[in-house]
């Protein structure tokens, strides 16, 4: 479970990167950072969720 959170959070982290990268290399011409955008919250929100899961079922001290 630690990895697959680990995991998913370096996918949250490059998301933001990428964001970035396409804010500042088209200049708000293009939709690519909001999609990057749209992409890292809902990463970040499947993250929050599937850790109530398992903090509900007991499964973070394993």
């Amino acid at each position: 479970m630690k990895i697959f959170a680990a995991v998913l959070f370096l996918l949250i982290l490059y998301s933001l990167g990428s964001a970035l990268y396409y804010m500042y290399k088209d200049k708000g011409h293009s939709t690519r950072m909001v999609k990057s955008l749209s992409i890292r919250i809902g990463l970040s929100l499947f993250l929050f969720i599937i850790m109530m899961i398992a903090t509900r079922l007991d499964m973070m001290s394993q």
